[in-house]
């Protein structure tokens, strides 16, 4: 057996073995990516307790290491979440097959016929902190597109992802596919995480999913292309116009439905008029619901918010804490969110259809949304099935990063013994 100690000969035996299955991947009809998918899907159904026990261990881990409340609630696995992962496993089988799509295709005045053709992106490393469940989706998802995949998850997860990964192995062997296809690094070393972002002759691009700390890390070691995004912090900006009792669910399901995952609401941004015609009513919903409402100017006079730090603005809180805003109309809203946004996603809340264009044209979030709540930001959400990430930069994937946006593509050139002037 590998020593695991010995961390660049585990990453080239690992780097070595995911690039053998790729191209075996890379050819794999969309029938073996299925079978695989749902056999792991009952195996993970089969196998519940035993991954609740793993992460039972793993709960012990993170409690003694004095993790966040969020934290932990990424971490926790029950049977609800559980089937969910089954599910999402389902919902990518039922995706149509990304790989061998005709992107588009055209013929040239010297006879050449061009084909655009989707391609595996080959070796993915996904490099995760707290959510098991991201070894499910990420597992599934690069499986999909036909590539393989390196995965690290982090060392608080480490009992949980293991056990989920015994059920995607499984449905590789009952399909006939290779195990190495979905890989999992087998310690918490953190020296794995620096060779992984060194290891450009066996990997063609990282996705982290984590905290900004991992992020930033990755962003400023790899070598390997990235797919990134640095932070949510998610605004949300009540207009003048919007419906009352619309903007009041909306509000507090952005804030308050799950507190720890990227698409939650950071900050509220409120229409001087909207609160001169309600009030208070939208703070007041938050600290009904234990939100820590951070703020300045007229809402401080608010019964239970306090003063916010200047950082307040700008600040993932991943917790029950909610900055929030008195802004003079949209402009004000839009240069806030430039000003303190991270690109990830932004919700106005108007029946204004020319207000909303204007919000929609001039901000430039991966992800914008009208009259919804920013916990919609999620590839399941969206269709896909499920998603490795949210990236907010601009190149190659943008937003929920689907099986779709873990493919490239090739150039088919037909002649009939054509030659170049």
């Amino acid at each position: 057996m590998l020593d695991q100690t010995d961390i660049p000969a585990l990453m080239d035996d690992m780097g070595r073995r995911a690039r053998a299955a790729a191209q075996v991947l890379a050819t794999a009809g969309s029938e073996r990516k299925y079978a695989a998918l749902i056999s792991a899907a009952h195996a993970m159904e089969a196998r519940a307790q035993e991954i609740m026990d793993a992460n039972a261990e793993d709960l012990v881990y993170a409690e003694a290491r004095g993790l966040s409340p969020a934290m932990i609630d990424r971490l926790i696995l029950d049977t609800r979440r559980i089937r969910a992962m089954a599910d999402g496993l389902r919902n990518v089988a039922a995706q149509r097959d990304p790989v061998g799509r005709v992107l588009a295709e055209w013929d040239v005045p010297s006879g050449l016929h061009i084909q655009r053709v989707s391609t595996p992106l080959g070796v993915i490393g996904v490099i995760y902190e707290s959510r098991p469940n991201v070894t499910a989706d990420a597992g599934a998802l690069c499986l999909q597109a036909g590539n393989a995949v390196i995965l690290r998850g982090g060392s608080e997860s480490l009992h949980s992802s293991a056990a989920i990964h015994a059920c995607l192995a499984q449905g590789l062997r009952e399909a006939g596919l290779p195990e190495d296809s979905i890989q999992i690094v087998p310690t918490r070393d953190r020296a794995m995480v620096t060779a992984m972002l060194q290891a450009v002759q066996h990997i063609d691009v990282i996705v982290p999913r984590g905290g900004k700390g991992l992020v930033g890390l990755v962003q400023a070691e790899a070598r390997v292309p990235v797919f990134a995004h640095l932070e949510g912090i998610c605004h949300v900006y009540a207009d003048r116009d919007a419906d009352l009792e619309k903007a009041r669910r909306v509000v507090l399901n952005a804030k308050t439905r799950r507190t720890g995952i990227c698409g939650a609401a950071e900050c509220l941004l409120i229409d001087w008029r909207f609160y001169t015609e309600h009030g208070p009513v939208l703070i007041e919903d938050l600290l009904k619901a234990g939100v820590e409402v951070r703020t300045e100017g007229e809402l401080l006079k608010v019964p239970g918010t306090v003063k916010a730090a200047p950082d307040d603005f700008g600040r993932e809180f991943l917790d029950m804490i909610i900055a929030a805003k008195l802004v003079d109309g949209v402009d004000e809203a839009i240069a806030h969110i430039r000003a303190h946004g991270s690109g990830h996603t932004e919700a106005i809340l108007t029946e204004n259809d020319a207000t909303a264009e204007q919000f929609f044209h001039r901000l430039d979030s991966a992800i914008l949304m009208r009259n919804a709540s920013t916990q919609f930001a999620d590839g399941g959400e969206f269709g896909m099935g499920a998603e490795i990430g949210i990236a907010t930069g601009k190149l190659h994937a943008r937003g929920p990063v689907g099986a779709d946006q873990l493919t490239s593509f090739k150039y088919l050139v037909t002649g009939d013994g054509t030659v170049r002037a």
